[in-house]
């Protein structure tokens, strides 16, 4: 790889793949979000350790009220533990910028510096007795530091979302290769704001320099010329399509780049968006050899999350049971019919299954339709202005409460709380390689595409997005959809 004219980087880039360069350099972008990171965290935890000693101590919340603290005891603990356990935060890479704001690995790690702060404190006293610490204290403190901590990386992670639109903690990025996998990945990353990477364009050595190759990124030029687009451009992220690369080509960019301080080399898998369950790298013969998990979920996420479908189906239906019979009765004043319509899906394992709605239609109403929109409903699988649905029916559509009956399918084991979107048989053949994972996981009563516009996102963009849940899944992924799908219907957007 060698460096050619250093004009020849500005003359093939579009001004709108240019990102305005924020007033702040990225290293003081970085060190900014830090240091609000730390102060946060001191706040929470100083925060969490006052309202467990106040519902300890104050509200007596236990079994031994009589036990009265040392006025000077417990703040001089909270004085050594609060940069004991920020020392903790920071082993765990909780300050590390390429481990902060890409999923919900951030929380996880929280709550296990949480515990690994709260197993020394038992650990201290163990070996010290003359350290007495209130268990029920240091239990409340320890669930109180974990939520206040994540709630608050939660919304300054929002603000750092903001103002990636602005400009500000977004790195410019180089695609290498322009295949059919290489536009895959240039379109995840543009359809994902919150990535914080800025595709500059393409490089490669098949398609021409300044050619528009896919999503109006141009091919920036080939391998020879990579050197001098990464200098010009200040890239920071190179990411490679490994089906686009020879194994001569992809040695030579791990030579100058697997090691390089200044550029993150991201290799895809070949395989993103085929399949979801995990890939790892097993050693056969001392050669390195990619495998697939033979489940997408753990043991553990798989009883986490079962236990968070049957809990809150069952609270659901509960406290919701008042409002199916109002529905129920307004269902059938609106229109004759039955109230509940069963909609045959396919669940795990591509397995058929009814799921269960409030009926928003009249019923045998598909007369109604003209063949444009007969044409539109077979493509999309949604009509924005459905003949079809009732007057009743237009209200539960908006604030999806025609799914709520679908908690008796989470109780069935059919479905989960949050999972991918349901489809009907007839819509598995859309999904061609995709279909593969309809084996991993359940559909859900809500998911990704459901808090991300609903029926305004495109029907491609839904199938990606419930790759990409299925890729990442964790059980601080379900809880944060959860929350996110409450405010998703009060606001009634996107559903017709």
């Amino acid at each position: 790889m060698t460096a050619h004219n250093d004009e020849f980087a500005t003359l093939v880039i579009p001004r709108a793949r240019l990102a305005k360069r924020p007033p702040l350099s990225r290293l003081a972008q970085r060190r900014a979000l830090r240091l609000t990171l730390l102060a946060s965290d001191s706040l929470m935890l100083a925060l969490a350790f006052r309202l467990a000693f106040w519902l300890r101590f104050e509200l007596q919340l236990t079994l031994s009220p009589e036990i009265v603290p040392s006025p000077d005891f417990y703040p001089l603990v909270v004085f050594i533990l609060i940069p004991v356990w920020l020392g903790i935060f920071a082993f765990f890479k909780l300050y590390d910028y390429d481990h902060l704001l890409g999923g919900t690995g951030e929380y996880a790690s929280v709550f296990n510096g949480c515990t690994v702060g709260m197993m020394l404190v038992i650990t201290t006293a163990f070996v010290e007795p003359a350290l007495v610490v209130s268990r029920a204290w240091l239990l409340m403190a320890w669930v109180l530091s974990f939520f206040l901590v994540a709630a608050a990386r939660f919304w300054i992670r929002r603000g750092v979302y903001r103002l990636r639109r602005k400009g500000y903690f977004v790195v410019p990025g180089l695609i290498v290769g322009a295949n059919e996998e290489a536009q895959a990945l240039a379109q995840q990353l543009r359809s994902w704001t919150t990535s914080g990477v800025n595709v500059l364009g393409f490089v490669s050595d098949t398609a021409p320099v300044g050619q528009v190759v896919a999503h109006g990124l141009p091919a920036l030029g080939g391998f020879a010329e990579l050197p001098n687009l990464i200098q010009h451009h200040e890239i920071e992220e190179l990411v490679v399509a490994n089906s686009a690369v020879n194994g001569d080509e992809l040695l030579e960019l791990f030579r100058h780049y697997g090691v390089d301080g200044k550029v993150n080399l991201r290799i895809s898998s070949g395989l993103f968006d085929v399949f979801t369950t995990g890939l790892t790298i097993k050693s056969l013969a001392y050669v390195p050899l990619i495998s697939a998990e033979k489940v997408r979920l753990s043991r553990i996420e798989t009883a986490m999350k079962t236990c968070l479908d049957y809990v809150g189906a069952t609270v659901g239906l509960v406290l919701l049971s008042p409002v199916f019979a109002v529905i129920a009765i307004l269902v059938k004043l609106d229109s004759p019919g039955r109230a509940i319509y069963n909609r045959r899906v396919l669940g795990r394992g591509g397995q058929v299954f009814d799921a269960y709605k409030f009926r928003s239609m009249v019923v045998d109403g598909d007369g109604l339709l003209t063949p444009e929109q007969w044409t539109d409903l077979q493509t999309t699988q949604k009509l924005k202005d459905d003949p079809r649905i009732t007057r009743v029916g237009h209200v539960l559509r908006k604030y999806s409460l025609d799914e709520l009956p679908q908690l008796v399918n989470v109780l069935k084991g059919q479905m989960s709380l949050i999972g991918p979107r349901m489809i009907t048989p007839a819509e598995q053949e859309k999904y061609g390689k995709w279909d593969l994972n309809l084996l991993t996981v359940k559909p859900g009563l809500s998911g990704l595409w459901q808090v991300s516009g609903r029926s305004d996102v495109d029907y491609e963009e839904r199938v990606r997005m419930d790759m990409h849940y299925i890729r990442n899944y964790t059980i601080w992924l379900d809880l944060q959809l959860i929350l996110r799908t409450i405010g998703t219907v009060i606001r009634g957007r996107g559903a017709y």
